[in-house]
């Protein structure tokens, strides 16, 4: 591939020197020293769910056909990020990845993959739920590891007016099947919306530690429906770790967080629910991104450094152009590289990303 070429189709991550490791082949590490093990994959901008905090009730212009990478190509992407880049983890995201017709196919020859470490990379799910009983099983055959499903409140009706979708009760069934097929620890996504649902904080707590599931709050974040987002509207982490002290005992863990999103607090035991733990992800009021070890891959095939970012890089043009598989590892680690030190929410001239985050990928 020419450099020509190579410009064309990365802008500024051609002309990045590409950090490279003790054995020559590129890395994704940035000048903060960060280097990325976990890779973030959207399959799909579309979704069958509507949600209030993600997309207009009407929808989105979905991406084009011919611009969504192939099945053939995610894999390759994939098998890059992991055998020459050293990522160990994949995520499979959306908007919704159980819509994507070849995502046992994609599982499959993900898990055929070896990380650095000489075993299989750990592959997980972030889904709404929807359907995930009658795949669930398949999915584990294909490799899957486990899955995270939102659920932001217990009332039918109120999950009805967030999602715009009577489908409360489906998201129960693909609970129980993900629970039934092993792919555990199952994590369960809270966004909470002050005004809306914050009184679901206790009872979706109650509800996973009888349920054998694993609560993740998430501060709601800049990334949905332009003009939207209001910080002083958002339940930060002090207030649901308030809210959930009114009804249980918590103790945070001693373990420090490192590169995981979630600060974690073990829940005591009580009469009416046994131990467990509930984690909070402090995205905007204690933002994580110092210890950051993610890389993003869109469904339209553009890497991107950060949730927040608002620039991309194309690896989905140089790759139809014939790039070699070392070249698109130094066009996607040479972007890397260029990486920013945090996301800048607090900064008063923060822009929110032009896609939101159905077309992103969690």
């Amino acid at each position: 591939m020419s450099r020509t070429r190579r410009e064309k189709s990365a802008g500024a991550a051609a002309t990045t020197a590409v950090p490279r490791g003790a054995d020559g082949r590129p890395i994704l590490r940035d000048a903060y020293g960060r280097i990325a093990r976990d890779l973030r994959v959207s399959l799909t901008d579309r979704c069958n769910l509507r949600c209030t905090y993600c997309m207009p009730a009407e929808g989105l212009d979905w991406l084009p056909t011919e611009v969504t990478l192939t099945d053939a190509e995610v894999s390759r992407l994939i098998r890059i990020a992991v055998e020459i880049l050293g990522i160990d983890e994949v995520r499979f995201t959306g908007g919704e990845p159980l819509l994507r017709r070849g995502l046992e196919t994609i599982i499959e020859q993900s898990a055929a993959l070896t990380t650095r470490h000489g075993r299989a990379p750990e592959l997980s799910i972030t889904t709404n739920g929807l359907g995930l009983d009658k795949r669930a099983a398949s999915l584990k055959a294909a490799g899957l590891t486990r899955a995270n499903v939102s659920l932001d409140t217990l009332d039918p009706r109120r999950y009805a007016k967030l999602a715009r979708r009577d489908r409360f009760h489906d998201v129960i069934k693909g609970l129980k099947g993900a629970r039934a097929a092993g792919l555990t620890p199952i994590k369960v996504n809270t966004v909470l919306m002050r005004g809306v649902n914050e009184d679901d904080a206790a009872p979706l707590l109650h509800f996973c530690l009888v349920n054998g599931y694993h609560l993740r709050f998430i501060e709601q974040m800049p990334l949905g429906p332009p003009h939207t987002w209001d910080r002083t509207q958002m339940v930060d982490a002090a207030e649901i770790l308030r809210r959930l002290s009114q009804r249980f005992e918590l103790s945070q863990e001693p373990a420090p967080q490192g590169s995981a999103p979630a600060a974690v607090w073990q829940v005591a035991a009580g009469a009416d629910h046994p131990a467990g733990t509930v984690g909070v992800i402090a995205s905007v009021s204690q933002p994580f991104c110092g210890a950051c070890d993610r890389t993003r891959l869109t469904a339209d095939g553009q890497m991107r450094t950060c949730l927040f970012s608002r620039t991309e890089t194309d690896l989905r043009t140089p790759m139809r152009e014939g790039a070699t598989d070392l070249e698109l590892a130094e066009i996607w680690a040479g972007a890397m590289a260029g990486k920013k030190a945090g996301h800048d929410i607090d900064d008063p001239r923060f822009i929110q990303p032009g896609r939101t985050m159905s077309a992103i990928g969690g």
